[in-house]
């Protein structure tokens, strides 16, 4: 394991403090909500109120001509787009890819859930286009409605789609079922449990928002909204939907107030509004509401699952089996059929499992789509694996911390290649778990829970220990420029959403040319300005663009000593560079970096640019243990205790890493504890506001104790394995184990997320 280092003023270790946050906290943030251009229109959809119909529409050409409504688009107006793709298809056991449902901008006829948009309003205000939405009769005819996942492929649950003949969207097989059946066949002990991965809206705090610009003089759109990567929404708008060449659309993202993964995906009003701002040419402005978020934006998890471990008569698991139900809603998303495959290639988390197979059911339901959300099938595989693993302790009477040990992949046995064709290449898991037990006083924990119940309250502990896949195979360019002023210009193309990318940028470069941070900018988030780029996804960020933009740095360094050696007459060895200055070594002869950008023969001799290339992903793990009360008397459960122990192999920054760590645990819990995505047999949206879907609060959050015991990662150039996703992917399960293990006194073995207090008072009162 490494040592902490000392701390340092610059690069890669520093606990430097965000550069963003002043603009912030003054309330000098620009998001796309605060830009207006001159002369914007504004636009509202008009959304199906039903979960399944047929309708017509009526009152077109009165609702066109009224006051302050410039254009209505419906379907017929804009037959000629291309439909919104899905741009991830995996094979199938029998090598077919899935076909795929049509989803067009607008519905022609039928609508598929409540929300799907019918029409596109244009008007003078915000009030305007809604009264204008208003006043078109929308004729339905109602259809029949399958909305629960657990009936999509009852054999009379409604059709989402007649013409495929079935709800199943797509199957995955993965594993060795023959050698699995055998292994079920010896085993001394099989131990099997159903879970339920709740629906979630990601709620961001920032809502979806466009503003589409037509520039007919160069005949190019700017469409200015908050992404996660401009590139790639660019060109699958411009490939797919508009059917024009990428270089006509500019995609601008100013601040952006949280992704989470949902805004990385094209939707309908992003091309609408452009098409709109053509026609009439004026900039045309669409800003989400909040019920309109929770109906219309892609929705994150809802997967019902079932795990059977074979454990030979040493309690080693010898074999594992998975059969999964993931619900992708009315459509296949940008990337859906991608999330449930991504999650179960990690089924096995950090056991040493010798034989796996996997099933994977997707399926339709009259429900708004689903796609990823923070951590991607990620934490669905480690929520299957450690409740399983808690359970199993409990059915087989062993230590649950001592099972973990006995099935642990060990140090000696990496790198090491899952079932699922994972190759996890380094890491001490042992070490962390032993780590998290220590830091958070399990050993002592029965006193604690004598004085709650002394208290009438049950307490209970709980750990799971995760890994991840992240920062996957790929890469992300950094091109630096040295300005005329001596400060540093980065272009990048990942998107920062709130995680500190400025700061961590800066940071690098910093440490290779001991410069200012506030003289080093960087620039992402303007598809003309940084040519190319993957955006922000996956806690690819860090790992790729940071290693690449040390590289980069490395590159420019040795470019400015170039230009210096020459007008000093020395060697490049000879010279040194700090504060912002380059100097003979041990004379007082310098040169500025300004002077340096005024001495260089062209342009191209100030600038920089790299690419750290990738072939494997990263395997972020680590342990959270999670301490809790529950009150008996209303079922209400309260986090009194929680510590995490991670291993990210190197940390860029300890201040930016606390923070996502902090917030991910955070939505975590409140997935596990509040957070429900609740539709009715009719498939209506009962939890479609923040009074009825149930947001975690500050006063349920705790303070976290973090540490990390860090193993370089091996395929990283920098040894960073990423960490964004993974507060959240060990939450769930570690909060939820510690509530069976208070509930465990009464006889309870396991309860659903989220563990509501009415749900947890149901199950202590049944």
């Amino acid at each position: 394991m490494t040592q902490p280092v000392a701390p340092v003023k610059f690069g890669i270790g520093a606990r430097a403090l965000r550069k963003e946050d002043a603009s912030l906290i003054t309330g000098h943030g620009q998001f796309t909500g605060d830009y207006t251009p001159p002369g914007t229109l504004h636009a509202v959809v008009l959304r199906s109120v039903m979960a399944h119909a047929r309708f017509t529409l009526a009152n077109l050409d009165e609702a066109r001509t009224a006051e302050g409504v410039h254009l209505i688009l419906t379907e017929p107006d804009i037959a000629d787009l291309g439909l919104l793709p899905c741009r991830a298809l995996m094979k199938q056991p029998d090598g077919s890819l899935p076909a795929v449902p049509p989803r067009p901008l607008l519905n022609t006829d039928t609508v598929r859930y409540v929300g799907d948009p019918i029409a596109f309003v244009v008007a003078d205000s915000v009030n305007a286009a809604k009264s204008a939405a208003e006043a078109i009769f929308v004729e339905y005819e109602p259809l029949d409605v399958v909305a629960e996942t657990g009936r999509a492929l009852d054999p009379a649950a409604p059709l989402v789609w007649p013409d495929r003949g079935s709800n199943l969207a797509f199957t995955y097989a993965s594993g060795d079922a023959d050698a699995t059946a055998a292994a079920f066949a010896g085993a001394a002990r099989v131990v099997s449990l159903d879970v339920v991965n709740n629906r979630l809206v990601p709620n961001y705090m920032e809502g979806r928002a466009c503003v589409a610009e037509w520039h007919a003089d160069t005949e190019r759109y700017t469409l200015t909204l908050g992404t996660q990567g401009g590139h790639g929404l660019r060109d699958i708008i411009a490939k797919s939907i508009l059917r024009i060449d990428p270089k006509a659309i500019r995609v601008i993202t100013p601040d952006v107030g949280g992704g989470f993964g949902p805004k990385t995906f094209v939707y309908h009003e992003y091309p609408l509004a452009m098409v709109a701002a053509k026609a009439l040419g004026r900039p045309v402005k669409w800003v989400q509401e909040r019920t309109e978020h929770f109906l219309s934006c892609a929705h994150g998890r809802d997967n019902l699952s079932r795990v059977d471990l074979a454990f030979d008569a040493n309690h080693r698991i010898v074999g594992m089996k998975v059969d999964v139900v993931a619900n992708i809603g009315a459509y296949f998303n940008q990337y859906a059929p991608f999330i449930p495959w991504v999650g179960v290639t990690m089924s096995t988390g950090l056991y040493d499992i010798p034989a796996l197979a996997v099933n994977v059911r997707g399926v339709l339901t009259h429900t708004a789509p689903t796609d990823a959300y923070r951590g991607a099938g990620r934490p669905e595989a480690a929520y299957l694996i450690e409740r399983a693993i808690d359970f199993a302790a409990a059915e087989l009477g062993v230590d649950r911390v001592e099972l973990r040990k006995i099935n642990f992949i060990a140090p000696a046995q990496l790198p090491y290649r899952t079932p699922t064709g994972r190759l996890y290449d380094t890491g001490e898991f042992a070490g962390h778990l032993d780590r998290a037990v220590e830091a958070s006083g399990w050993n002592d924990f029965p006193a604690r829970r004598a004085a709650s119940a002394a208290n009438g309250k049950l307490r209970g502990i709980g750990l799971a220990s995760y890994i991840e896949a992240c920062a996957f195979p790929g890469a992300e360019e950094a091109n630096l420029s040295l300005n005329d002023d001596g400060s540093i210009t980065l272009f990048i193309g990942t998107q920062t959403n709130g995680q500190g990318h400025a700061t961590a940028y800066a940071q690098v470069i910093a440490g290779h040319l001991g410069l200012d941070m506030e003289r080093i900018h960087v620039v992402q988030g303007d598809t003309d300005q940084v040519a190319n780029g993957g955006g922000t996804g996956g806690s690819r960020s860090i790992p790729l663009g940071a290693a690449s933009v040390d590289l980069a740095s490395k590159v420019l360094v040795e470019k400015i000593k170039a230009i210096a050696a020459d007008k000093f007459e020395t060697a490049i060895a000879d010279l040194e560079l700090d504060a912002g200055r380059v100097r003979i070594a041990g004379t007082d002869r310098e040169m500025t970096l300004s002077e340096i950008a005024a001495a260089a023969p062209d342009a191209e001799a100030r600038k920089a640019k790299a690419a750290f290339k990738q072939a494997e992903a990263t395997y972020p793990n680590g342990t959270q243990v999670c301490e809790l009360e529950v009150d008996p008397l209303t079922g209400a459960v309260e986090i009194l205790a929680y510590t995490s122990i991670d291993d990210f192999g190197v940390t860029l920054n300890p201040i930016l890493l606390a923070g996502q760590i902090h917030g991910g645990i955070a939505q975590g819990i409140g997935q596990a504890l509040t957070e429900n995505t609740v539709y009715d047999a009719d498939g209506q949206l009962l939890t479609a506001s923040f009074m009825d879907y149930g947001m975690p609060r500050a006063d349920q959050i705790p303070s976290f104790h973090f540490e990390t015991r860090n193993v370089p990662s091996t395929t990283n150039m920098l040894g960073i394995k990423g960490a964004g996703e993974a507060g959240t992917i060990g939450a769930c399960p570690a909060v939820m184990n510690a509530l069976v293990d208070a509930l465990a006194v009464r006889g309870i073995r396991h309860i659903d997320m989220p563990a509501t207090p009415e749900k947890v008072w149901a199950r202590l009162n049944r």
